[in-house]
């Protein structure tokens, strides 16, 4: 208790960006049949990176708050659990569905990897963006393999937070034209909902919740169901297939490319360890 005692700085300005966020309050924006949605998140998100840019955010501090990432992720994870209960009959029925939807995870290895190494000639950084959808079990992986600190945690966060800040947008917009288009059912547009992160979750629900409000409660329980379901055979499928495959391939891609040396981008700098370290 005392070692978290000492990161009170931590805390207070946690809870100060959060009650400026809420004080801003969700904010909806619509263009004609397309509509999307920032939510107090986002807000803090953009508070904080522009409090570090201007250097009011000491290094230290950063460092120190990275651990309580997973903290948060795991309440985020046990409220949104607690809305499956009601609805529990119709999700059994959709339940290899759910499970099934994972794999398309394996889609952002095979699209987003050729493209970070052959067209921006990435470094290691590939894998971490590209092995899944950079949701808070992809940090988790990452940060467990390799370390927040490595490349491939560089890139894994970089996916979240392009995804926190423009995925909420993206998806809000583009699951309100799928919704528009009427190809596909209430269900289905509830259950690849939950494939996003928590920002992107809210965001893409609140619009299919918009064009089906009578049928609230069972999307909301599909959404929340396939959240949850991302996160735990999602977590497998990244460790065992997608991460191991993404490895793979950058090796391949990277072998006998004139723009890579030793797997490295030529130029790119080398991480020096400190002695003793592993």
């Amino acid at each position: 208790m005392k070692e978290h005692m000492a990161d009170w700085r931590i805390h207070a300005l946690a809870f100060v960006l959060t009650v400026i966020a809420e004080f801003i309050g969700t904010k909806k924006f619509s263009f004609g049949p397309l509509s999307f949605s920032l939510f107090p998140m986002l807000y803090v998100l953009i508070l904080g990176a522009i409090l570090g840019i201007a250097k009011m955010i000491p290094q230290k501090m950063m460092t120190e708050a990275s651990p309580y990432i997973g903290i948060s992720v795991m309440m985020l994870t046990a409220k949104i659990a607690s809305t499956i209960g009601p609805n529990l009959g119709a999700v059994v029925k959709a339940g290899p569905a759910l499970i099934l939807q994972e794999f398309g995870n394996l889609g952002t290895a095979v699209l987003a990897l050729p493209i970070a190494v052959f067209v921006f000639h990435m470094g290691r950084a590939a894998i971490g963006t590209s092995f899944s959808i950079s949701r808070e079990s992809s940090l988790a992986v990452v940060a467990d393999k390799y370390g927040l600190d490595s490349d491939e945690g560089i890139g894994v966060m970089g996916g979240y937070i392009t995804g926190t800040v423009f995925g909420t947008m993206f998806n809000g917009i583009f699951v309100s034209l799928l919704c528009s288009l009427n190809i596909f059912h209430p269900y289905a547009l509830g259950m690849a909902c939950g494939t996003g992160s928590a920002s992107m979750l809210s965001a893409s629900l609140a619009a299919v919740v918009e064009a089906y409000p009578d049928m609230e409660a069972e999307i909301t329980a599909y959404a929340a169901t396939s959240n949850m379901l991302s996160s735990v055979d999602g977590l497998y499928m990244s460790l065992f297939i997608a991460l191991p495959m993404c490895e793979f391939m950058y090796r391949l891609f990277t072998k006998n490319n004139r723009h890579y040396k030793d797997g490295l981008p030529i130029g790119a700098k080398v991480k020096v360890k400190a002695a003793g370290e592993e």
